[in-house]
């Protein structure tokens, strides 16, 4: 057994040319099992081609990959994989049943296991009701939920999910944020790619930010006190020295009247901050931790030349 099995996804200086043309550069990722993954990045940086080399659906022009534990394109650990694709494209003559009939015995899932699993998925993406439609008549809120009942069909261990709220109404996108949860607590994976940071950000544990087909940064997506990198103070007697004296915890301090900010890179000093201010005289009324939203992480780490 590999070393690696307690990754579900491991690249090493993947990379992929088109025709002269860098699409992903040098994509050095890892993704522990049991995480909801977010892949960020502007248009152009590689995601989407990214995926497609770990599915096997694309070939690397040099590095190494492996999903579960196994070199990608393996047979057997496909079969514990699902995929939503962005532009997918559905035989829209069949109704919902038929489709996962299809796509169940594509995966070589029995007609008795289909009969048990496929009512199941039905109601857990709200299609019952539908059952007996043909997707030309879907909605394409409809068409996603049905995508999504797909990508979940063999109860998979990893899951690619491009783009899977695209579509939905509010309604729609809470459902698929539920649905990411329940995978995750039965052990999945699932490697997320959105333009919606605000999905992302309630959705993921971890994020890659990525740009020119190479991750520049991961984060960890936590409210707790170490994630904070500002904190807005409201004090009185706060004098100049006080204020130099503030740099040795934080990269930055600005002071607006009774309001002092600090930018730093963990939330864990802010005990020794309180302490200072209070010895050296400071009346401290207020102490708010700010934490940055992934939108100001994102154009912070990847810059504004592009959208997600």
């Amino acid at each position: 057994m590999s070393r690696y099995c307690d990754l579900a996804i491991r690249t090493r200086g993947l990379r992929k040319v088109f025709s002269g043309k860098v699409a992903v550069r040098n994509l050095t990722l890892d993704v522990p099992r049991g995480e909801v993954f977010g892949f960020l990045g502007p248009n152009g940086a590689g995601k989407s081609t990214s995926v497609k080399m770990l599915l096997g659906l694309v070939f690397p022009t040099s590095g190494e990959a492996q999903i579960l534990g196994r070199p990608v394109g393996d047979v057997k650990t496909r079969s514990k994989v699902g995929f939503l694709p962005e532009h997918f494209r559905f035989y829209d003559w069949l109704t919902p049943t038929e489709l996962l009939k299809l796509h169940g015995r594509l995966y070589g899932m029995s007609h008795s296991k289909l009969r048990e699993r496929i009512p199941v998925l039905l109601d857990l993406v709200g299609l019952t009701p539908h059952r007996d439609k043909r997707l030309h008549d879907f909605s394409k809120g409809m068409l996603q939920r049905i995508g999504l009942a797909q990508a979940l069909l063999n109860e998979p261990d990893l899951i690619f999910l491009d783009e899977p709220t695209s579509g939905l109404d509010p309604v729609g996108r809470r459902l698929v944020r539920d649905i990411i949860k329940t995978q995750r607590e039965r052990g999945a994976t699932v490697l997320l790619n959105s333009h919606l940071l605000g999905e992302v950000e309630v959705t993921c544990n971890r994020v890659a930010f990525i740009k020119d087909g190479e991750v520049l940064e991961t984060q960890q997506l936590d409210d707790d006190l170490e994630e904070q990198t500002t904190v807005s103070i409201r004090a009185a007697n706060v004098t100049a020295e006080i204020v130099s004296g503030l740099s040795q915890w934080s990269r930055s301090v600005r002071t607006e009247g009774e309001r002092v900010t600090l930018s730093m890179s963990s939330g864990a000093v802010m005990p020794e901050i309180v302490r200072y201010l209070v010895a050296s005289g400071v009346d401290v009324y207020e102490v708010t931790p700010q934490r940055r939203s992934l939108e100001e992480r994102f154009l912070e780490i990847v810059g504004t030349d592009g959208g997600l």
